[in-house]
């Protein structure tokens, strides 16, 4: 735990530039060799650094309410407030690997996994919106989750609460109310 704490700080600190295994190893006070016996690579510990990250915001918990949703409507709302709170507490690290994405494939492949992840949760909300039958009839379920996937993106949320000053209740309100009229069969 202490190289994973240490990785996320250092991440944050250098917005994920030259964060490598030798400076982690020092910034613990373990050697290098020691990093690579927990980690072969650069990339298994920064996929496990955003992984041990949302196990420390108690991802899996907070999930839990949009999960439980009734219905697809509601499960869209409940995902949406939840990743509006979720942003904010892991937005270091990942303006951090964005960053770095583009010259360094470990924090690449580190982003992919958990925008996957994250992939993974429009696509149970749409599904559920499908399987209620309340999917507007304009889309699939596969394109409705790739707009809103688009949608969530970090870049897009640091768009509207740093540059248009938008509160996080302001973000999940109005993003909640887009993804309704987008997606939701009004018919019903």
């Amino acid at each position: 735990m202490r190289i994973l704490n240490a990785t996320i700080r250092m991440l944050e600190e250098q917005r994920g530039q030259g964060v490598r295994m030798a400076d982690i190893a020092k910034e613990t006070g373990i050697s290098r060799q020691a990093v690579y016996l927990h980690f072969a690579s650069r990339t298994e510990l920064l996929v496990a650094t955003t992984k041990y990250l949302d196990e420390v915001l108690e991802l899996n918990r907070r999930l839990t309410r949009s999960r439980a949703a009734k219905s697809g409507v509601e499960r869209l709302a409940l995902y949406i407030e939840f990743w509006g709170t979720y942003v904010p507490e892991i937005y270091g690290v990942a303006k951090a690997l964005l960053l770095a994405q583009d010259t360094d494939e470990a924090a690449a492949a580190a982003w992919k996994d958990r925008m996957l992840a994250m992939r993974n949760g429009c696509r149970a909300a749409i599904e559920a919106l499908h399987s209620d039958g309340n999917l507007a009839s304009e889309w699939t379920p596969k394109r409705a989750t790739d707009a809103l996937w688009t949608m969530l993106l970090v870049p897009n949320w640091e768009s509207l609460t740093s540059e248009c000053g938008w509160s996080t209740r302001q973000y999940i309100r109005r993003m909640t109310t887009v993804a309704k009229r987008t997606f939701v069969d009004e018919s019903e």
